[in-house]
């Protein structure tokens, strides 16, 4: 290996504090060495710095990419090609999991994260541009969209990948604390370790069917909120303005007023579907999720 390489590997490493496998992480599928692989994934690498406390000893990052959360052909038909920009997502692949990171735009961190132990899983395939995950329970799982320039790469490593056929406890994807990492209980909006909060269901229905936008608002998808807003504040001023025309007589509104009524609803009904799907993300109620120092050494106890 030439000096300028390793030097540029070593730069890579210390960019990201993070610990991966060089000489599986910047190559191809056939393990050739790629400048271009180097740099895509060292600015993957970058960021993820908050990944660090979820590392286990002696767990090694092998590959970077990205693709899609899973999604409903429901949610993909209601939502349309936004539903790609809003599951967009990180996967980190280690010599012991896979690690399924929610994204913002430009890769960013959205306080969420998800792993998926290799021994938790029957089978794990690349088919076409899909991730598809299958547990011991049988239970499937699928990702949508990975980057093609890994789909090879991804498939290479997952062939040594140590799944396991023998039926186990856990045989699903399981989110993790992102203030302490221990792993959350499903349908549970309150980490068990360290008691941090997350936004719940019940709120986040309540909002919705109260509030035009007010579920996407709760869960901070400001775009879709302002969106849903306007949609429901324009079906909303149409139905007042129908109830009044058939208060004064207009008894021809009927049909109109029952056509905007279901317009209403079903909007409603949306905005409360994607609202349950992104609280299902455990996104953290407040902004703020440092340990306050006084209860940090309690709260990282195992």
């Amino acid at each position: 290996m030439s000096e300028m390489l390793r030097n540029q590997r070593e730069t890579g490493s210390s960019l990201s504090g993070l610990p991966f496998e060089r000489d599986v992480i910047f190559s191809d599928h056939q393990n050739n060495y790629k400048k271009r692989i180097e740099k895509r994934q060292t600015q993957l690498l970058s960021k993820l710095s908050f990944l660090k406390p979820f590392l286990k000893e002696g767990e090694k990052i092998l590959l970077v990419t990205t693709g899609c959360s899973p999604m409903s052909l429901l949610e993909q038909f209601l939502t349309g090609w936004i539903v790609f920009y809003l599951k967009q997502s990180m996967f980190v692949f280690t010599n012991k999991r896979i690690f399924h990171i929610p994204t913002k735009s430009g890769n960013k961190y959205r306080n969420s994260v998800a792993h998926i132990p290799y021994e938790h899983c029957r089978s794990i395939e690349i088919k076409g541009r899909s991730l598809v995950v299958t547990y011991q329970n049988d239970k499937k799982e699928k990702f949508y969209y990975m980057a093609w320039s890994e789909k090879k790469k991804i498939r290479a490593l997952l062939q040594t990948a140590p799944t396991a056929s023998a039926p186990g406890r856990k045989a699903a994807r399981m989110h993790l604390c992102p203030r302490c990492t221990a792993e959350l209980i499903e349908n549970k909006y309150t980490c068990p370790n360290c008691h941090l909060e997350f936004k719940n269901a019940a709120v986040g229905k309540k909002v919705s069917i109260l509030y035009p936008g007010g579920g996407y608002f709760y869960t901070g998808h400001w775009f879709l909120g302002i969106g849903d807003a306007l949609t429901e504040l324009f079906l909303l001023l149409f139905v007042v303005g129908l109830l009044v025309s058939v208060w004064q007589g207009a008894h021809a509104a009927v049909v109109t007023l029952i056509i905007f009524l279901i317009l209403l609803i079903l909007e409603k009904a949306v905005s409360v579907y994607h609202t349950n799907h992104f609280i299902k993300e455990y996104i953290p109620a407040k902004k703020d999720i440092a340990i306050p120092v006084a209860s940090q050494q309690q709260a990282f106890m195992k």
